[in-house]
């Protein structure tokens, strides 16, 4: 018996080491691109109101944000849905929405116009914004991006259905200030695809790129790896010009692995400070090296202290893209 159990043990701890080993030994080709993410659900959200239209969608009570769910009872799940079920109505409709975690019955009256009955407002489905590459698997063209997830609106985990990646450009920053969260501005073009999307993940969006980013891939940190201390980070604030720039890992938050606040970390360049104040919205994704490894992603910037924010751990993005070996 006390064979078997020294048998078993030997087995466990072979397997564990051999299982550290090959994830030791994964390579990854870190990004810090700026990529334009279009994040696809059932949902159609009012986006704006056109205020020229005529129609009384505001002041029957209709908000920006509201998710579409049905008109006259008829389930809507695209745009499309939405002036099929106007060109059926006669006169007053009844919208059904959500906003928020809370469901509300609207009655609207749809105006005529040359191209139908509209309810004068602008629709969009998903979610689109910017963000930075984290890290392109060399051999797939699989990738990683943000390190946290992307919500609805009504900040829930957005469903999402499909998804795509563009190719973008940075035109300006908005420069970060201490209350007031900083933002790269950018212009994705439609017409420059990068890849599909195929996973919205609280770690993270994931996706698979038409052909790999070129670089050199570097070895992937174990979380046990990354230690307090002089980083880098790369982004793109300009152009589509990636550039690194130093950082320090101020604390590291052991104890919660699954969450993508793993460790608090400070901008330490004078360039990226003067550009940006530190860190920005799009930054969102960029990948973090040190000692030779990819050990994580930036995710968030401290609202009250732009030169601060959270990184998450490489290896909880993976385990959430299903990409460790």
């Amino acid at each position: 018996m006390k064979r078997l159990i020294h048998s078993i043990a030997l087995a466990i701890l072979c397997f564990f080491l051999l299982s550290q080993q090959v994830f030791a030994a994964q390579l990854l080709i870190p990004g810090g691109q700026v990529i334009g993410l279009e994040l696809r659900d059932d949902s159609v959200i009012v986006a704006a109101f056109d205020d020229a239209c005529g129609a009384n969608a505001k002041e029957a009570g209709l908000c920006i944000g509201d998710a579409i769910l049905s008109i006259d009872k008829k389930p809507i799940q695209c745009i499309e849905d939405v002036r099929a079920a106007l060109d059926a109505s006669q006169g007053r409709v009844s919208v059904t929405v959500i906003r928020g975690a809370e469901q509300k019955n609207l009655s609207l009256t749809p105006v005529t116009t040359q191209d139908g009955p509209r309810l004068g407002v602008y629709l969009r489905q998903g979610i689109a914004g910017i963000g930075t590459i984290t890290y392109c698997e060399p051999d797939t063209g699989k990738f990683g991006t943000l390190g946290h997830g992307v919500s609805n609106s009504g900040g829930q985990l957005l469903c999402m259905r499909e998804g795509s990646a563009y190719s973008t450009e940075i035109l300006s920053v908005k420069k970060g200030q201490c209350g007031q969260p900083g933002q790269l501005r950018g212009n994705a073009d439609a017409l420059l695809p990068m890849g599909s999307l195929y996973k919205n993940t609280p770690q993270g969006v994931f996706g698979t790129m038409v052909r790999p980013i070129a670089g050199e891939p570097l070895p992937v940190a174990d979380f046990e790896d990354v230690r307090l201390g002089s980083a880098t980070i790369r982004s793109t604030i300009a152009g589509n010009s990636v550039r690194e720039y130093s950082v320090e890992i101020l604390k590291i938050y052991p104890e919660d692995r699954s969450d993508h606040r793993n460790f608090l970390l400070k901008v330490t360049d004078p360039d990226l400070l003067a550009a940006t104040g530190g860190i920005v919205q799009g930054m969102s994704g960029s990948p973090i090296i040190q000692d030779g490894k990819l050990v994580g992603a930036v995710t968030h910037v401290l609202v009250n202290d732009p030169t601060r924010g959270y990184g998450i751990f490489i290896e909880n993005m993976l385990d959430a893209a299903e990409l460790v070996s």
